[in-house]
């Protein structure tokens, strides 16, 4: 939807949340509950009597008028979209207990940053500089998590960091990166998917413009997870998220969305030949801090052997109970980094240091860290 559409469309009282930067979410179901989702608060129900069906039908019917489409029982799903923000509408003859409604703002900013990264405890510092290293040496980065997570935000972030005079080009059927207008200087073509022009379509054009990066956006389908499979067998790197609920299962759950009798294990050694890391990032109210935490819970990194065995190494793992592992990258990330210009030393982590609660015995061979934080 053109944006200066989108800026006459009567939100009523839907105004109050909107102008709140905290905000990323507004739902709407079951005949006049809202519940919000925000930053710093997680998701809350709010009491708001005059956020009724009449309102969200009238809504709807706005959206429907300005884009031309048809909102009824035979055309029960609607969905609008503007730079900031995006709209989905489920006809009541289908939501039996009343028109229901997503309003998710996707504005075009990097909330994250360095500093809130480290005092927000979402990562420590040397896992952070590890993967900013990761990004300076060109590794193909897969984040996975749940809604809500904060996915696309660590994407947003750690695309932030890349060398200045490297091309992106962001490939999206929603837009949400915004990576165009955070850096209006920047060589950065966004494109975006619809009916005509599909991922595969999209991708060719992509691959002619000669860019170092190329941003997918959630890889959910097929076709994404083809998109991403060409992107980085030609030679491209990339930065994508996935829904997932570990690091771990990354390249499983990309063969789960394939649909095609491919040989699992010749798919899982592609794609651990060619992405170098995955993380997993969760979303959860945290006792300890008193507030919504998002974090980075785990980081492996995909490899294969000798004998083209797809391998995961767990470089950092950190269970809800507050236990905490660490292990070195092996030689075949180092390697990778080092032909980009990045060394990194052998021990980066220090891995050799003794557990708080173990005692030391000489002579022991190095083991990972484990701590209850």
């Amino acid at each position: 939807m053109d944006d200066a559409i989108f800026s006459q469309l009567d939100f009523g009282p839907l105004e109050e949340f909107l102008r709140v930067d905290d905000v990323t979410d507004i739902s709407y179901s079951n005949g006049g509950q809202v519940w919000l989702k925000t930053l710093s608060r997680g998701v809350f129900k709010v009491d708001r009597p005059e956020i009724n069906n009449a309102l969200m039908e009238k809504l709807a019917f706005q959206c429907s008028n300005v884009m031309g489409k048809t909102f009824n029982m035979a055309h029960p799903f609607l969905d609008a979209e503007s730079t900031e923000l995006r709209l989905n509408f489920v006809h009541d003859s289908i939501a039996t207990n009343g028109i229901a409604c997503l309003i998710r703002k996707t504005p075009a900013k990097i909330r994250l940053n360095k500093e809130k990264l480290l005092n927000e405890k979402y990562v420590s510092e040397d896992l952070l500089e590890f993967l900013l290293q990761c990004v300076q040496g060109h590794a193909n980065i897969i984040v996975s998590g749940e809604t809500g997570s904060g996915k696309t935000e660590l994407v947003k972030y750690l695309a932030s960091t890349t060398k200045e005079d490297e091309k992106i080009i962001s490939i999206e059927d929603t837009l949400e990166l915004h990576l165009d207008r955070i850096f209006p200087h920047r060589d950065i073509v966004a494109m975006k998917t619809n009916n005509i022009a599909s991922y595969s379509d999209v991708l060719v054009t992509c691959m002619r413009q000669n860019p170092i990066w190329i941003l997918l956006s959630e890889v959910r389908s097929a076709e994404a997870v083809l998109a991403v499979r060409n992107s980085i067998s030609s030679g491209h790197h990339i930065l994508s998220t996935i829904h997932s609920d570990k690091a771990a299962s990354i390249p499983m759950r990309m063969y789960s969305l394939l649909e095609t009798n491919q040989e699992v294990e010749q798919f899982l050694s592609t794609i651990h030949r060619y992405v170098q890391i995955g993380i997993y990032v969760k979303g959860y109210m945290s006792k300890e801090l008193g507030r919504f935490q998002r974090e980075i819970m785990e980081i492996c990194e995909f490899y294969v052997d000798e004998e083209n065995k797809p391998k995961t190494n767990t470089i950092y793992q950190k269970t809800m109970d507050g236990k905490m592992s660490l292990n070195n990258p092996t030689k075949n990330l180092r390697d990778y980094l080092a032909v980009q210009g990045v060394i990194l030393p052998d021990n980066i982590f220090r891995t050799d240091k003794p557990s708080p609660n173990a005692n030391p015995q000489p002579g022991m061979p190095n083991r990972p860290v484990t701590e209850t934080l």
